[in-house]
């Protein structure tokens, strides 16, 4: 039988997972099925139960069930122990195994498909949800100079801090003591652009800022990249190549082949 994997979140509709995964096997040939999953906001363990109950293999998982997830988990990678949060299940009969590959995504998108090094720079990371979490340590062990911490509730980047303090050079902020501060990359790992909202930042924080990163991704520009592109930031780039990465990593823990993501980036900026 074709093994079965999906994604979970809420929202799930604009997910691009299917298609990166179905291009993975495609290019790897692999018989699997991949779909995306709906869950009720109330109702996360009961649908990954389901899904496990019904033979599935693994799972992604998205927006807003990243630290959910974490507690879900019967066992963890050493990433998803140190972010506290999982964007990646692999079931083991009854067992749940929890992985966090959302940083060596990130990582390895800036770094290698963007050309850009996060060593030595100084960098802003906006929100302290799971999808923060998860990037925290894989950033840190590039070296940056700073790494701050940003949140709207400036008691949840503080916690950041503190779990994160002794692997780098942390701050943590709330976006009102952002002003006159500089930084070589901003990261907006907020679900601001999912709503097509912007976060509470000055606009001169944009100003010849290296590139300034979205985590969301979409047809057209989102929201904070357009308003970021607008106040001065030279680069651009949304989290489409994040998506791909983080999936590769899934897929390899899945599969134990490591797929390539080039052609699988470019499929999808075409289509998009």
């Amino acid at each position: 039988m074709t093994d079965r994997y999906a994604v979970i979140g809420n929202p799930i509709s604009h997910s691009k997972s299917p298609l990166i995964h179905a291009a993975f096997a495609r290019q790897t040939h692999q018989s699997m099925q991949y779909d995306a999953l709906l869950s009720p906001l109330d109702g996360f363990q009961t649908t990954v139960r389901h899904f496990q109950q019904q033979g599935g293999k693994g799972m992604n998982i998205t927006v807003p069930f990243k630290m959910e997830a974490y507690q879900l988990a019967t066992s963890l990678t050493e990433r998803a122990t140190n972010a506290q949060a999982v964007n990646t299940f692999k079931f083991d009969q009854q067992d749940i195994v929890g992985d966090n590959t959302d940083g060596a995504g990130l990582v390895r998108d800036i770094e290698c498909n963007l050309g850009v090094t996060l060593t030595s720079k100084r960098i802003l990371l906006m929100g302290a949800g799971g999808a923060a979490r998860g990037v925290i340590l894989p950033i840190l062990l590039q070296h940056p100079s700073l790494l701050t911490i940003a949140n709207r509730t400036p008691e949840k980047a503080h916690v950041l801090k503190h779990q994160f303090d002794a692997h780098g050079h942390l701050l943590a902020r709330d976006y009102a003591e952002l002003c006159n501060q500089r930084f070589d990359i901003i990261i907006n790992a907020t679900s601001a652009s999912l709503n097509d909202t912007l976060p509470d930042l000055s606009p001169d924080l944009f100003e010849d800022v290296m590139l300034v990163y979205d985590m969301m991704y979409g047809s057209d520009l989102t929201r904070f990249l357009k308003y970021a592109q607008q106040h001065g930031a030279q680069r651009l780039s949304d989290g489409l190549g994040m998506l791909v990465e983080q999936a590769a990593e899934s897929f390899f823990l899945w599969r134990g082949i490591r797929p390539e993501t080039q052609p699988v980036i470019s499929f999808l900026k075409s289509g998009l």
